[in-house]
């Protein structure tokens, strides 16, 4: 199971950083196919790829990934998107058909695209699932182009139980829902809710220990913190869940509703999305 936090981490750049990466930026320069692969920065600082003076591509993040042999055909790998905290970018492939000008295709979104896992013939793009959701399988050859080749379902690890979970071997707190007793009742919980309270936690860092022995941490949407920021604890010992998670009105969401939880775990939810007592 692999999940968003093993995407591409980028900080949010504030104006001073920005520009300190402008100052470190180095222009790219890769032989392809009898030509050149170009990634250079304008005045806006966006990252301009290029074969030959063809621009392919453009946007604030680009870096020069790897070539591999599809068949007959060299095939390069590059990552482009707009960066950002927890934001891995999309591919783009870039190829020259026999007898033809070169050709590019992004395939992925900015923010949660998977890597490209290359076999003999064709690149395979498997997504990262959040918690709940579901999404295609694509595949992409020189003769074929991009198709979707099935259907990923997110599924926790069959079997596990309540008395198997681990807070110290969490990177992320989303990865909880990776034990099945955890998830059917997460389910219950949450409902149609599930997958966009799971995205909410995908900005984020390990958990913490309430006095009373319960672990708890908080997240954002990439791109988005403080809007939708999401928080979760977990009672291993009474196998509760407790998530909240920001909301229009101003108090967060609670499941279950906020008078049915602990004190403490009230009061460290308050402290780290906000709320009021």
């Amino acid at each position: 199971m692999r999940f968003a936090t093993g995407l591409l981490a980028l900080a949010l750049l504030g104006a001073s950083s920005v520009l300190a990466l402008a100052q470190d930026f180095e222009p790219v320069s890769v032989p392809f196919e009898g030509g050149t692969i170009t990634i250079t920065e304008n005045d806006e600082l966006e990252k301009i790829v290029a074969f030959d003076g063809k621009e392919l591509a453009r946007n604030y993040v680009a870096f020069f990934d790897r070539t591999v042999d599809l068949g007959d055909t060299k095939v390069a790998l590059l990552s482009v998107g707009d960066g950002g905290n927890q934001c891995g970018a999309a591919t783009l492939i870039v190829w020259k058909p026999k007898d033809a000008d070169i050709r590019s295709q992004m395939v992925g979104e900015d923010c949660g695209s998977p890597p490209a896992a290359v076999t003999e013939s064709s690149i395979y793009f498997v997504p990262y699932l959040v918690p709940g959701a579901s999404a295609p399988v694509e595949t992409w050859s020189p003769e074929t182009g991009l198709k979707v080749s099935g259907l990923l379902q997110f599924s926790p690890q069959p079997g596990t139980t309540w008395d198997e979970i681990d807070a110290s071997k969490f990177d992320n707190l989303v990865e909880a829902f990776g034990n099945e007793a955890l998830y059917a009742d997460a389910k219950k919980l949450l409902g149609d809710d599930l997958t966009g309270f799971a995205t909410g936690l995908l900005t984020g860092g390990g958990t913490e220990q309430l006095p009373g022995g319960l672990f708890y941490a908080s997240g954002c949407v990439p791109h988005a913190c403080g809007l939708q920021d999401s928080f979760m604890a977990v009672d291993k010992k009474g196998r509760k869940l407790y998530f909240a998670q920001q909301a229009d009105s101003g108090e967060p969401r609670t499941w279950p509703a906020l008078a049915e939880w602990p004190g403490e775990v009230a009061k460290a939810m308050q402290g780290a999305i906000g709320g009021q007592q």
